[in-house]
């Protein structure tokens, strides 16, 4: 089963290789939340969400999920058992690690942890076709924003491995809200994140619209914005601020692994994001 799934990507490095057992690792974790009530509490967002089920085409490492309903006392560990029984059916083994953080936040985090790479891909007896020179175990972190701004749209979206079933997922321009709200306020002092860059571009090259509802909430939510509208002016002018912010060098050199054709990102710099923000779509 998992030689054919690793076949579907056509790997060409170790790069790729570890990303789409990733990506099969992401699956089939949340195939086992769907086989409990997980999806009658939270919905799916984020880069992973927009590349499963959306067709973003670039690799994406986290499960990010939020509560429909605010719960502080909400925990993870309910659902361990169901994702650990999901990878045995198909003869994988993990193990699953609670986070430490020492700051407490709303978001819960743990770390789905595999074997090394190797005892996970000799099961298929794939080690040695892929001609992987590694032995990298590999994480797929899950979050839970326990206490999530409200007011989001959600979906049903269908995913047909291992097996059919559906999961509970942001609509596409709330994802972009909520994507908007992390390029421009994730508290991070030097560090630059290409993939919100990259996932901006994918957003408007797709023509889909900015819901500012959900992004004015997200940002009032974490303090980022004290006024009770927004305008479209308003979050361009904060779009340009960011641009003339940002080393697009250090973007260019944070997305790269995420991506097969490192020259789509030729054309990257001030200039064409400049231009490219003026094209964005607002509802």
């Amino acid at each position: 089963m998992i030689k054919d799934w690793m076949a579907a990507y056509k790997p060409t490095n170790d790069d790729e290789t570890l990303s789409a057992l990733r990506e099969i690792m992401q699956e089939i974790a949340l195939a086992g939340l769907s086989r409990t009530d997980f999806f009658e509490n939270a919905a799916f967002y984020g880069g992973t969400a927009l590349r499963i089920f959306y067709g973003l085409d670039r690799f994406s490492d986290d499960l990010d999920f939020s509560l429909l309903e605010k719960n502080p006392d909400f925990s993870l560990e309910t659902y361990f058992a169901a994702i650990v029984t999901e990878f045995e059916a198909i003869g994988m083994k993990v193990n699953i690690k609670e986070k430490d953080k020492r700051i407490k936040t709303s978001i819960e985090s743990a770390f789905l942890k595999s074997n090394t790479i190797w005892k996970e891909l000799v099961l298929e007896d794939i080690v040695q076709q892929a001609g992987i020179q590694s032995n990298k175990s590999i994480k797929v972190k899950i979050e839970v924003d326990c206490e999530p701004p409200l007011g989001y749209k959600t979906e049903e979206k269908l995913l047909l491995r291992p097996f059919s079933f559906y999961v509970k997922c942001f609509t596409r321009s709330n994802l972009f809200a909520g994507k908007m709200h992390a390029l421009l306020f994730r508290k991070w002092k030097n560090r630059i994140k290409g993939r919100d860059w990259y996932d901006l571009e994918w957003y408007i090259k797709n023509g889909i619209p900015l819901d500012m509802k959900h992004f004015l909430q997200r940002a009032i939510n974490t303090g980022d914005w004290n006024k009770k509208t927004i305008s479209e002016k308003q979050i361009t002018a904060l779009l340009q601020e960011k641009i003339k912010s940002v080393s697009f060098d250090k973007v260019k050199e944070d997305v790269v692994r995420f991506i097969k054709d490192e020259k789509l990102l030729e054309i990257w710099n001030l200039q064409y994001f400049n231009d490219l923000i003026g094209k964005i779509k607002f509802e």
